[in-house]
Order: structure tokens, then sequence, then C-alpha cells
């Protein structure tokens, strides 16, 4: 079965697995999923991330991350860019994004990155998810 929006199927197996407290969810990867996971481990959102290989694309097990009260960390996940409506961030409208609450991802000609790391780098992109 083919599948449209990928990225909002990860993210919704996390949220999911998030709401039931789950250690750990199973993705099915890609370059783009593995980058979207890193992105939220270097941002303390989920505890950890591997790469599981088996005979077809491989599988990413995203290990969620809890606070003491066994709360999510992740209190939003919010798919931006959907496969109908693409929306797209330039650089002067990411100075202006400096003042939301959480942190946006992007997809730029140099990677994928987060909102304050385009901003650095002083390019635009593809918003890609809203984490909090």
């Amino acid at each position: 079965m083919s599948m449209t929006d990928p990225i909002a199927d990860m993210l919704t197996r996390i949220r999911n697995a998030a709401k039931a407290q789950s250690k750990a969810v199973d993705i099915p990867s890609s370059k783009v999923k593995r980058e979207i996971a890193r992105i939220l481990n270097e941002l303390g959102f989920i505890h950890d991330f591997a790469f599981v290989p088996d005979n077809k694309q491989g599988t990413i097990r995203v290990f969620l991350k809890y606070t003491k009260k066994d709360e999510s960390v992740i209190l939003g996940l919010q798919r931006v860019s959907k496969p109908g409506l693409r929306r797209y961030i330039t650089v002067d409208d990411l100075k202006k994004l400096g003042f939301q609450v959480g942190t946006t991802v992007l997809s730029t000609s140099r990677g994928i990155m987060t909102h304050e790391q385009a901003l650095e780098a002083g390019v635009g992109g593809e918003a890609l998810l809203r984490v909090w």
C-alpha cells in the first residue's frame, strides 16, 4: 500500500506511542525520517533512535522520553507542509519565528535543520513540522 504522506505517518506514530506511554515506536525508514529523528534527539524531545536494517527499507526505532511524572516530553507535534499544500519559509519569515513556542523543522537546500540553524545559515525552505 502506498502512503501519500510518510512524514505525517511518522508524527502520528510518535504522538500515539507517547499517548500510550510506550517506551519505543518503530517507523519505516527513509533519509528524511532519519534526519527528523536526529533533530528530535538533538533537541531533547526523544531519548534516542536507532536504525534497524531488514530486507526492505529498514526501520527507525524511536525511544521516547518522559518526565519524572511519566508525562511525554513532546507536548505537541504538528505537520506544517502537506503534499496538497506546501508551506515555504523565507529568511525574512525566519526572523519572525524566533518568538514562537517550540521549534520548526525545515527542509532546506543545505539539508534538514531547525529554524534557528536555517537563520544562522541564511537559508529558507519548506517547513516540515513544528514540535513543542
